[in-house]
């Protein structure tokens, strides 16, 4: 469960299906690509580079997708709920155990979105998150991407 409070809103999954709880009633969610907004975490370490920032000045990124840069369980659960295409976060270690992280990941991915790591494997594999609304918004994050990531891991 993810909970705002200024919207009264709960985000909930029973692993069957996501749900959004509004004045007592629950709405399935419908992940959307169709307001190309990507929430980037741009909270990294500051004495090694990482690709929330590049993505953010990137032109190419930013003609495809418009930018938010919000680090929040809610970020995530807005991917599941339609309000944003996708979520990108840096960081090495594993997401799907993070106390910020796995009630959001279960919530989009019993939605319906796409979950992985920054290169597209199986989110424990890798580097990072990417949840998208979508396949064809997630293989274009993959490959927008992946340009930075080799530059922020010296390929």
């Amino acid at each position: 469960m993810s909970a705002d409070p200024i919207s009264d809103e709960l985000f909930w999954t029973d692993r069957d299906g996501a749900f959004v709880r509004r004045d007592g009633s629950d709405v399935p969610l419908q992940p959307s690509p169709e307001s190309r907004l990507v929430d980037i975490n741009c909270d990294g370490p500051i004495d090694t580079p990482f690709v929330g920032p590049q993505l953010v000045a990137d032109q190419t990124f930013r003609a495809v997708f418009g930018t938010r840069m919000l680090s929040t369980t809610l970020a995530v659960a807005w991917v599941a709920a339609g309000r944003r295409a996708a979520y990108v976060s840096d960081g090495i270690g594993t997401f799907a155990d993070n106390v910020h992280f796995v009630a959001g990941i279960e919530l989009c991915r019993s939605a319906g979105c796409v979950v992985t790591d920054l290169i597209g494997e199986p989110l424990d594999t890798g580097r990072g998150l990417i949840v998208a609304a979508d396949a064809e918004t997630h293989v274009s994050l993959v490959q927008l991407i992946r340009p930075h990531l080799d530059e922020v891991l010296g390929n």
